[in-house]
């Protein structure tokens, strides 16, 4: 039963080449330069945003999953993301393949980002937001009206050891590996869920292989912990044996740095993650497949561990 990973090569399309085996042998991994994480993984070089070439990719397959990661700007997402679900839609409908969609949880705004549940209304409060609500609604639309078998798997802000698009990674540990104060944006006092890429894989391909998860929402497994921005400092400085001393950048700083640095242009409308407590609940996941998630503090221990290793 060949799974196909689209967008296989970013943090979560590694790991979740790494949890497959457990329920297939024929792992098929698909991107720009695709390269094995198992022996026995089939290559297919394509690019995803052609339409043919995504027919091409999907194939054969018996599931799909969705972890392409498309630059973080605005302008990218609204030109990208729309086509390229409808594409891997038609695709999966044609082929009779099923969908798994690795999403996050920006078409959540507001405050709704407090508790954010699986019934969280689909609320955008940026443009982003509007771009993965758009994109949530045509995968439900589909499995309401064109019996497309699919599952929509959401996921927290994560990391791990592969750190590039992590902005916990980049702002905490980055900096206190350098010897500089960690940073934290808005309110470092304030509850911010953040998953480890590990768990996020194991229950991605879980779901993919679980017949009765389909045509759902699920949050994937992440600890339950209410856990701040100063605890996330904290466990990384002391696993680090570093100064845990940090700097909160304000909403008017993002936005003034953002003049001179993309990243922080692009961030200033995701503020309303920051300024406020952002919860993120995968009780029904734990609580369906008994599944406990790795422990913030065991999940930065591994993390910093493997870091090192690497050095």
């Amino acid at each position: 039963m060949k799974q196909t990973i689209l967008g296989a090569g970013g943090a979560i399309g590694i790991e979740l080449a790494k949890a497959l085996p457990t329920y297939t042998s024929e792992i098929q991994l698909v991107g720009r330069n695709p390269k094995k994480v198992n022996e026995t993984d089939l290559l297919f070089k394509a690019n995803l945003f052609n339409r043919d070439e995504v027919f091409k990719s999907v194939e054969g397959s018996e599931v799909v999953y969705l972890t392409v990661g498309i630059d973080y700007s605005t302008k990218s997402w609204q030109q990208n993301w729309p086509p390229l679900i409808k594409n891997v839609i038609d695709a999966c409908l044609e082929h009779q393949a099923k969908l798994v969609f690795f999403d996050n949880v920006y078409a959540i705004g507001g405050n709704n980002v407090n508790h954010i549940t699986e019934n969280s209304p689909i609320s955008p409060s940026s443009k982003k937001g509007s771009v993965r609500a758009d994109v949530d609604k045509l995968i439900l639309e589909s499995v309401e009206k064109r019996n497309l078998n699919a599952i929509i798997a959401r996921s927290a802000d994560f990391f791990s050891d592969m750190k590039e698009k992590s902005m916990l990674m980049n702002v905490v540990y980055d900096n206190l590996a350098k010897g500089k104060k960690a940073q934290w944006f808005c309110d470092a006092k304030a509850i911010h869920s953040t998953s480890y890429t590990p768990d996020l894989a194991k229950g991605t391909a879980i779901l993919g292989n679980s017949p009765e998860a389909y045509n759902q929402i699920w949050n994937l497994p992440t600890d339950p912990q209410k856990i701040t921005g100063e605890d996330w400092i904290n466990l990384f400085a002391a696993e680090m044996n570093t100064s845990n001393k940090y700097q909160v950048l304000p909403s008017w700083g993002i936005r003034a740095l953002g003049i001179f640095i993309p990243i922080l242009k692009e961030m200033y409308e995701m503020r309303y993650q920051y300024d406020r407590d952002y919860y993120f609940d995968s009780s029904k996941f734990n609580q369906h497949f008994n599944y406990t998630p790795t422990s913030n503090a065991d999940a930065v221990k591994e993390t910093v561990a493997l870091l090192k290793s690497q050095k």
